[in-house]
């Protein structure tokens, strides 16, 4: 896992002159799901719709191109405990959540976690649209006929 601390900025927000190490030291990956995934288990019918959420957003998220066979199962694994906490009628404790976060974390699952191990998913860039004043300026003279 990365360093403790504060969240690092990403990388093109970040200002000045960075080094050459540093800036190879980030691993890019595109944000989409990746091109092959191995055959994985569907969710467990019994499971929480949360949980069911959460591991299949696994499959479309960027950082599932960094994940092996083992990782997972470790994702199974915490899908089965998210589930069972949140089917319980008792409320989580604070070492379940804390273990859950855990397993998590080491899924890189939260941008914060992908930036603290040095990885980036390559975010889409929003098409280009007109300030929304000259959209309002040309919507104004259509309607006045000009």
């Amino acid at each position: 896992m990365g360093a403790r601390g504060p969240i690092a900025k990403r990388s093109e927000e970040r200002m000045g002159h960075r080094s050459k190490d540093e800036k190879d030291s980030i691993t890019k990956a595109p944000s989409a799901p990746p091109a092959e995934l191995p055959d994985l288990p569907e969710p467990d019918p019994n499971w929480h719709e949360i949980a069911t959420d959460w591991y299949l957003s696994l499959r479309e998220s960027g950082q599932a191109a960094f994940y092996q066979p083992s990782d997972w199962a470790v994702a199974r694994y915490a899908a089965e405990l998210m589930s069972r906490g949140l089917s319980s009628d008792r409320p989580p404790n604070g070492q379940y959540v804390a273990a859950l976060n855990s397993v998590m974390t080491s899924l890189l699952t939260t941008e914060g976690d992908r930036r603290r191990a040095r990885i980036e998913l390559e975010r889409k860039k929003p098409a280009q649209q007109a300030p929304a004043s000259v959209t309002a300026i040309a919507d104004y003279r259509a309607s006045i006929g000009g």
